[in-house]
């Protein structure tokens, strides 16, 4: 009895093992396509897939998500108006089922954005060039500052901490790893 057991045991064993192991190819592959995407421009007369609005007639950040199925927007990602935009959109399509396969937003480290006042509202300039975008794994975006966006209130994201630094020092705001914004965090903006 004993000796029956061991066989059942160990092929248990092997299909657990491989069972983890396509598991890991799987994912190692969807890393390495990941990896692969690059950002594309959001000039022209594109509209946000979230609101409507022209990307590239208001300011702030703008991001983009691509996703693995392409669907619903026919072969190229997601674009939108902000960064509360995007992750809005990404949040639901996950809700939905979608699988996002990497998602850019404007690095305000990589450009020299303009500030500028309209009304009481502090402002920066939109950047929608395709070498103006980050992953949101390589960002710490800034929430609850005194710049805003084209939706309002905004995450205002940069790659290099010591921009994160001066931007605090001199808006305000609270700083977080991109990734880890959720739902809650643009329920507080």
């Amino acid at each position: 009895m004993t000796e029956r057991q061991r066989p059942s045991t160990s092929r248990r064993s092997l299909l657990a093992g491989m069972s983890a192991g396509l598991s890991l190819a799987a994912a190692g592959c969807l890393g390495e396509e990941s990896e692969s995407i690059a950002p594309v421009s959001l000039d022209g007369e594109r509209a946000c897939d979230e609101c409507g609005m022209i990307i590239e007639d208001h300011p702030g950040p703008v991001g983009q998500v691509h996703f693995e199925d392409d669907e619903p927007e026919g072969g190229r990602p997601g674009q939108f108006c902000s960064s509360t935009c995007t992750y809005t959109y990404r949040f639901d399509a996950e809700d939905a089922g979608r699988t996002p396969l990497a998602t850019f937003l404007t690095d305000y480290s990589l450009v020299d954005q303009e500030v500028f006042e309209e009304g009481s509202d502090t402002m920066f300039s939109s950047h929608v060039e395709r070498d103006a975008f980050s992953r949101t794994t390589d960002l710490t975006v800034v929430a609850r500052s005194e710049v805003v966006g084209a939706m309002g209130p905004e995450l205002i994201p940069f790659s290099e901490e010591a921009d994160v630094t001066a931007f605090v020092e001199e808006y305000g705001g609270e700083s977080m790893p991109a990734e880890d914004v959720d739902r809650s965090t643009l329920e507080a903006l």
